[in-house]
């Protein structure tokens, strides 16, 4: 089906990023396994005729209620599905039909719901669980103090090299984030001294990343959602709040964003330091922070303020006779 020529061709000529390439990867390995069995043959005998329309509208609905997948990781897998039927419509013309059959399936709304986040007695229980006298335990602190300081994607704090680091006054780091843009972030005394400890404790080459699991190999996503899932655990036993929240590395993104908002930084200033393409996201950590309403709220002019209420709604005995009429 030419597959492996379009994926070369496309990450060659948009030059997508190394994790565009496995998302589409993971993508087409998951729908051609799907249609594959949904026919009763192996990968290998289908053909471009029998990936239709109902088959990618299938897999969509399986990926949600099957694999029980969000509505945005769902758009994601029919985007990667719609690059290649692009391709092929321009390649092969006999294919039209049943490309355009393809890529008239929309992408589906889903509820924008407000990012969860932590406040600060719960970043600062979360980071007292991990065991600093183990090279594990320094390591995991450090990679959460990393993530809730800069507000860094999970992958841009894993692929995080020495070389990019710089410890001494003012302390900062070099982040690559979505689409290879680069960005520089300070970052706190307390957290500089938490990478140099580590660096001193587990040296790393300049263009190595710096956080690595116990086998020296360059720790994965899986891996610190596995740990900080341990974390939030120990850490909802001494505050119960933890336990009404799901806890992922992006909700210390989430939370860096809500609290720059709560302190009034500038969204543009906020908008730089996380990394965001559109200010539209950015906007979106306003929306979330309660306090910075309740804040707006108190500026508000107490004259036009409404009044008491009157003082028959106050008297119990006055609601009970006047509802006994």
């Amino acid at each position: 089906m030419g597959g492996g020529v379009w994926v070369a061709t496309r990450a060659e000529q948009r030059n997508c990023s190394r994790h565009t390439v496995l998302s589409y990867r993971d993508t087409w390995r998951m729908f051609l396994r799907f249609v594959a069995e949904r026919r009763h043959r192996s990968v290998s005998a289908l053909a471009l005729a029998d990936l239709t329309a109902d088959d990618v509208l299938a897999f969509l609905k399986y990926v949600e209620t099957q694999r029980r997948t969000s509505i945005g990781t769902r758009n994601c897998r029919l985007a990667a599905i719609r690059s290649f039927f692009r391709y092929v419509a321009d390649h092969e013309p006999l294919a039209a039909m049943q490309c355009a059959a393809v890529l008239r399936i929309p992408t589906k709304k889903g509820p924008r719901t407000e990012p969860e986040h932590l406040d600060c007695e719960e970043v600062a229980a979360i980071l007292r669980q991990p065991d600093r006298s183990t090279p594990e335990g320094q390591r995991d602190q450090a990679l959460l103090a990393f993530l809730y300081n800069t507000g860094a994607r999970i992958q841009e704090a894993l692929s995080l090299c020495p070389s990019n680091i710089r410890l001494v006054s003012p302390a900062q780091v070099k982040l690559f984030g979505k689409g290879r843009k680069e960005r520089i972030c300070p970052v706190w005394p307390e957290t500089a001294a938490l990478l140099a400890a580590l660096l001193k404790r587990q040296p790393r080459p300049d263009h190595e990343p710096l956080f690595i699991n116990r086998y020296g190999q360059p720790l994965g996503a899986a891996g610190v959602r596995f740990k900080l899932a341990q974390y939030v655990q120990a850490a909802g036993k001494e505050l119960p709040s933890l336990r009404k929240k799901r806890v992922h590395p992006h909700t210390f993104r989430h939370t860096a964003g809500v609290q720059l908002v709560a302190a009034e930084v500038d969204v543009t200033v906020i908008r730089s330091f996380l990394g965001h393409v559109r200010l539209d996201t950015t906007n979106h950590y306003a929306r979330a922070n309660i306090e910075t309403k309740r804040r707006a709220l108190e500026k508000v002019d107490r004259s036009t303020r409404p009044g008491s209420p009157p003082r028959w709604r106050r008297n119990p005995d006055l609601l009970t006779w006047l509802d006994s009429l």
